[in-house]
């Protein structure tokens, strides 16, 4: 199977501390993988690490390489603007832009000088609002207020920004851990239209949304990747005590 990521022997490092040991595993392409773990396990540092948006943080380092197609994103010659163009994230809380529903979307795109004249642009920003199930809710109201949307609405508005700028990869820090169970399933539901075209990481505190949600699951537990495998094979014959420990809820 096609990876769009490897991980090869990465460690990761807050000063002095140790939160990432020596993780291998792949990413498949257009596959959602879900990880799963305890709270400070460092699922969410790995993800972040994955577009380096750890480097802004004070005495972060990594060892060990993160393959996108088969360039290492830790190479002194790489374009972190251009990487996390490349490789998008979606936040835990929605977090729009105060600005108007059109503005947020072709945000990523004018920086970017995507999008050539504005005819161009008001193709990307319909496009990425179908794209992210919303264009029917907002279609009449563009340039009303981001921030008028009901938070589902506003996780779906940060996907849809997210995409306009085309990434190949998209992450997912917990999206689903501030909405209702309806917003949650419509989140998931798109994620499974969005692996046509993207590459999905999400990092979920709900074991029944890796479960419904993704194809490949990774445990984490303290820093260390503990079991990899299918999301069916992995919540119904793990290979791994402290695995089936923590998804029976016996430990964790």
């Amino acid at each position: 199977m096609d990876n769009k990521l490897e991980i090869q022997n990465f460690s990761f490092y807050y000063g002095q501390f140790q939160a990432l040991i020596n993780l291998n595993l792949p990413i498949r392409r257009n596959q959602i993988t879900a990880l799963i773990g305890p709270s400070g396990c460092g699922k969410s540092t790995f993800l972040r690490a994955l577009n380096r948006m750890n480097d802004t943080i004070k005495g972060a380092r990594a060892e060990g390489q993160v393959l996108l197609d088969g360039k290492n994103i830790y190479d002194p010659d790489v374009d972190v603007v251009q990487l996390r163009q490349r490789v998008g994230m979606v936040f835990q809380r929605p977090n729009p832009f105060p600005q108007s529903i059109y503005n947020n979307v072709a945000y990523g795109p004018r920086v970017l000088g995507l999008a050539g004249g504005n005819g161009r642009l008001d193709e990307i920003v319909e496009q990425s609002l179908r794209d992210a199930a919303l264009w029917e809710d907002v279609k009449d109201r563009l340039e009303g207020p981001a921030q008028a949307l009901n938070p589902g609405q506003q996780q779906r508005l940060c996907i849809a920004r997210t995409i306009a700028v085309k990434p190949e990869v998209v992450l997912m820090d917990e999206p689903c851990s501030a909405l209702d169970p309806v917003a949650t399933l419509k989140i998931e539901e798109l994620m499974q239209q969005l692996a046509a075209d993207y590459t999905i990481v999400i990092v979920t505190h709900s074991m029944e949304q890796a479960a419904r949600a993704s194809h490949w699951t990774g445990f984490f537990w303290l820093g260390e990747l503990v079991e990899y495998g299918r999301t069916p094979d992995l919540f119904t014959n793990p290979e791994k005590e402290l695995t089936e420990a923590y998804i029976t809820g016996r430990q964790g």
